[in-house]
């Protein structure tokens, strides 16, 4: 697979970033997660095409996605509890009952937090490509 697939995949990974950045600002916690989960999955995805030079899997399933990689064995517990965490904000369908449920786990400390440790993560698997 090229350098401009990885790149690409780059690309949509930071503005997954910037939009999460955008609804911390605008109070908009469940899209913090929610784009923060993207932008994580498409970093693990650049990876996946730089190390494999295949398509990656279709799936959003981020612990999933880490098992495919070498970097697996270098994600500590708390790192694989974090990605599980962000799993759940993986919205699938959106629907009223659904976004409400999960938006009620989320306030601006929490979405703060995940920002952050999305923001450390997604700089250390850009030193990886």
């Amino acid at each position: 697979m090229s350098e401009r697939v990885i790149q690409n995949w780059i690309l949509l990974a930071e503005y997954d970033l910037e939009t999460a950045r955008a609804m911390l600002n605008s109070a908009r916690y469940l899209y913090v997660a929610f784009t923060c989960q993207q932008a994580i999955e498409k970093y693990l995805k650049a990876l996946y095409v730089k190390e494999k030079e295949e398509t990656p899997p279709y799936t959003h399933n981020l612990v999933r996605l880490v098992e495919n990689l070498s970097i697996a064995s270098r994600i500590d517990q708390i790192t694989n509890i974090f990605l599980e965490r962000l799993n759940s904000f993986y919205i699938q369908s959106r629907y009223t009952d659904e976004i409400q449920e999960i938006s009620r786990k989320l306030n601006e400390k929490t979405a703060e937090e995940i920002l952050c440790k999305t923001e450390d993560l997604c700089t250390w698997m850009r030193s990886l490509i």
